[in-house]
């Protein structure tokens, strides 16, 4: 996992809970639209960040996921990706 010096993998988990309530069940799906949310963690880091740029900047369409990155700075988009990649999956 490629990251830089200021990377704060901590405060990634403190604020993770708001990714984790969706990302984070097995086989859960929203009522509507029905469709598959993706498990993310151990994710690349760099993917991850990449992806939350591009819902905060408005490339990737997806209504919560746009509102959820907005309410992040940088610093804690690229302390998130940290966080979740770093999460060990089965």
């Amino acid at each position: 996992m490629a990251q830089a010096a200021d990377v704060n993998v901590k405060r990634g988990k403190e604020i993770a809970f708001t990714c984790l309530g969706c990302h984070g069940i097995t086989g859960y799906k929203n009522a509507y639209p029905n469709y598959h949310i993706p498990r993310i963690a151990g994710q690349s880091d760099q993917y991850l960040l990449n992806a939350l740029k591009d819902y905060k900047a408005g490339k990737r369409k997806h209504a919560t996921m746009q509102a959820q990155a907005a309410s992040f700075s940088d610093e804690d988009l690229a302390n998130l990706a940290a966080y979740l990649s770093s999460i060990k999956t089965k």
